[in-house]
Formats: C-alpha cells, structure tokens, sequence
C-alpha cells in the first residue's frame, strides 16, 4: 500500500512538474535555466534558506490549525482572516507596549493577542455552526474577505494603527514594532531565519500528542468520523466542535502575529500575501499527518523562495510557481480519489 502511495503522489508531482517546464518555455526559458534558477533561489544562499523556514513556519501553524479542525470533521477555509486578525492583534500590542518593555514581556503578549484574536474570529463560525447549523466552510470563507478589508482600514486610518503621516510619501501601514515585539533571530550567519520556526515546530509537536495520546483527542476523532454516533456515546459534540475551530483560528492568528514580528517588523495592507490560502492547501495534503504538515510546509515555503528568484534570473514569472503548487494540489487530490473509487 505505502508503495502504491509513492507512485501515485511521485506521479502526480512529476505531472505538476511537466506543467511547470512547459511553462518556463513559455517563459521564454528553457526548462534547464528554470530549474538551475528555481534551485539557486531554494538553496543558493543561508538567506534564501531562511526565508522559506519563515514562510514554512507560518504555513505550519495554519495547516496545524486546519488538522485540529479536520479532525472533529470540520474545514477551516478562514485561515486568512484568522490570520489578518491576529495580526491586527499583534501589531496593536507590539505599538501600544512602553519602547522599554524587556522581550520576555513584549513578544508573549504579541503572540498571545494573535493567538487570542484568531481565535476569537474562527469563534464567530465555530458558534453559527454549533448554535444555527451553518457550514463553517461558507462562514470561514467570508470571514476572510472581512479580516482582508479590516486590515486595509486599520492601516489607512491615522486614528487607528497607521504611522504618523508627514508627507505625501508616507506608506499606508503601522509605525514599527517595539523591539521587544520582534522575534529573534535563530542565529545561523547570513539567514533571516527567525524563532517562529521553533514555534511552528512545538505547536505541531503539541498538538500531534493532543490528538493521538489524550482523551481529547480520540473524542474529537469520534465526532469527526460520526457526530450522531458521537452524542449518542454522550460526547459533548458541539462544545468539542467549538473548541476545535477556536483553536484552528488561534494557530492561524498566531501565524499572524508572527508575520508582523519578522521584519520589516509592520502591518501592511498585503502583509498576509495569501498564506491562509496556501497554509489550508498545506494541511489538505498533509491528510490529518502533523509530520507531513511540516514536510509540506517546508517544501511551499522552498517553492516561493525559489519562484521570486525563478523571475529575477530566468524571466519567469514568479506566479508561475503557485501556478504548479495549484496543479500539484489538484493532481494529488485527484489521485487519491482515484485510489478510493478504484
């Protein structure tokens, strides 16, 4: 069976793979040039392999949010207003904060906003679901358009979170954190590699035990694989559901909050570039595995290293990329549902 896996998943990336070099040719690449381009900006540097631990960290807290979800059969498709949310969240404190505030102070507080604001934007879909029925999916997905449009606001409005404006020139987002708001570095010379790769890594850690060692978790198991089975054996369905998306909410805010605390330390309207999106196709493939999750994460976040250099040496658009992650995603999904039927 696992090798039957590999060949179905190995097809399906050298499918995406193809898609990718044919693209590159209409580039105006060869696919060499693509490839030798897509590989430097992957592992060509510490700093390019820095940069894709951060976007890796922060894609594994949404997917880790999404199992937790998916695991009490519910699908978070809000990680991006989670996400905007907690940012919001760790901005304001991490501006509010006296400038001497000692990092042991600052950066849980920020952190803690994130998670507690994430959290408390999934609870407003967590709680239609439990107390009106209505699907998360639908709830979680508008909600995002709504964290979007709070982050344009917040950042435009001098009244609310954006810098003082002193000329004409003055960008639309939040003055900079206070010091003791920034992540630290992970120290390695040359990398931008920040401490929220240690927190993705104890957040999938932690809930990988919740999940597969504690009562907690075989009872979310058992209302994700049959709610009425579930209340009929007296789970506490709803209160369980609830939680559950709460919590996948909170890791996506986190995300969030960690987004604003790596440089350039602000909040910026496009500041969430789409990751509550990517993190959700993260978890989708990473199939309820916390150990694939950061897997996934990390090879989404080698992918957009590699696609911002793939456009400055090789002239290929950088969409490019995600033009293959999408199809990769696709051809996955449709492999395991040909697995399923045949």
């Amino acid at each position: 069976m696992r090798s039957n896996a590999l060949v179905v998943y190995g097809g399906a990336a050298l499918a995406a793979l193809l898609a990718g070099a044919l693209l590159a040719l209409g580039g105006g690449a060869s696919p060499v040039q693509a490839g030798v381009a897509l590989w430097e900006g992957m592992f060509g540097s510490a700093y390019a392999i820095g940069s894709s631990l951060n976007t890796a960290a922060a894609l594994g807290l949404i997917a880790t949010g999404f199992t937790v979800a998916h695991r009490a059969g519910l699908v978070n498709v809000g990680g991006e207003g989670q996400l905007c949310a907690g940012g919001i969240a760790a901005t304001f404190a991490g501006v509010s904060l006296p400038d001497g505030t000692p990092a042991l102070v600052a950066l849980p507080l920020a952190l803690l906003a994130s998670f507690a604001a994430g959290g408390a934007w999934a609870a407003i879909a967590a709680w239609l679901k439990v107390a009106r029925g209505t699907s998360e999916v639908i709830t979680t997905l508008l909600l995002n358009f709504v964290g979007l449009a709070m982050v344009l606001l917040v950042v435009h409005e001098e009244g609310l979170l954006r810098q003082p404006v002193t000329s004409s020139q003055t960008l639309p987002q939040s003055e900079p954190l206070i010091e003791g708001a920034r992540l630290p570095m992970l120290g390695l010379e040359g990398s931008p590699a920040t401490i929220a790769c240690l927190i993705a890594a104890v957040a999938a850690a932690v809930v990988a035990v919740l999940l597969r060692r504690t009562a907690t978790g075989t009872r979310l198991t058992a209302v994700g694989h049959s709610v009425t089975a579930a209340a009929r054996l007296g789970l506490p369905v709803r209160r369980l559901q609830f939680w559950s998306l709460t919590s996948a909410g909170g890791l996506a805010g986190t995300a969030g909050g960690a987004l604003v605390a790596t440089t350039p330390f602000v909040l910026a309207e496009s500041f969430s570039s789409g990751y509550g999106f990517a993190g959700l196709v993260v978890g989708l493939l990473a199939r309820g595995s916390l150990a694939a999750v950061g897997g996934v994460a990390l090879l989404f976040g080698l992918l957009a290293s590699g696609g911002m250099n793939l456009q400055l040496a090789a002239g290929v658009p950088a969409s490019s990329v995600q033009i293959v992650q999408s199809l990769l995603t696709i051809f996955i999904a449709g492999a395991v549902i040909l697995r399923r039927t045949s």
